[in-house]
């Protein structure tokens, strides 16, 4: 069975971006960025670099730098230590490790079931949602 490995993106130290930045696979942000991230994948910002944005949008965000401006991530967001976030975060699941400087609210996502609810009777639906958010308490 052949593995696919996704793409790795790299904006190095010395790189400055201003504006809006889509992509699919995997970026790793090293210097500095303004404006705008929509992703459907995983992003890294180093501890190196500093990003001011209106939202960055991403299936998952792991931050070592600096962020100012509100992060949503589907999957998980990650503050390492020494790192310093300035906004909102939005996710399902969400780890902050010590000495990381931390200025905002944080909105959890619920994730839905992976059950299609309009096939299953309602006493089956029940025990998938007790069984799922037993099983993510697990996860943080």
């Amino acid at each position: 069975m052949e593995k696919q490995s996704k793409n790795i993106t790299i904006l190095g130290a010395d790189t400055e971006f201003d504006g809006v930045l889509e992509f699919t696979d995997n970026l790793k942000i090293n210097g500095k960025f303004n404006g705008t991230i929509k992703s459907s994948g995983n992003l890294e910002i180093d501890k190196t670099a500093v990003c001011t944005v209106d939202k960055i949008s991403a299936g998952s965000v792991v931050v070592s730098g600096t962020v100012r401006g509100d992060i949503h991530a589907d999957e998980r967001i990650e503050m390492c230590g020494g790192s310093k976030v300035m906004g909102n975060v939005q996710t399902a699941r969400l780890r902050i490790a010590d000495n990381v400087e931390f200025d905002g609210q944080v909105s959890m996502l619920e994730k839905e079931p992976d059950v299609d609810l309009f096939s299953v009777a309602s006493a089956e639906y029940k025990s998938s949602l007790v069984l799922n958010s037993n099983s993510a308490d697990g996860d943080l």
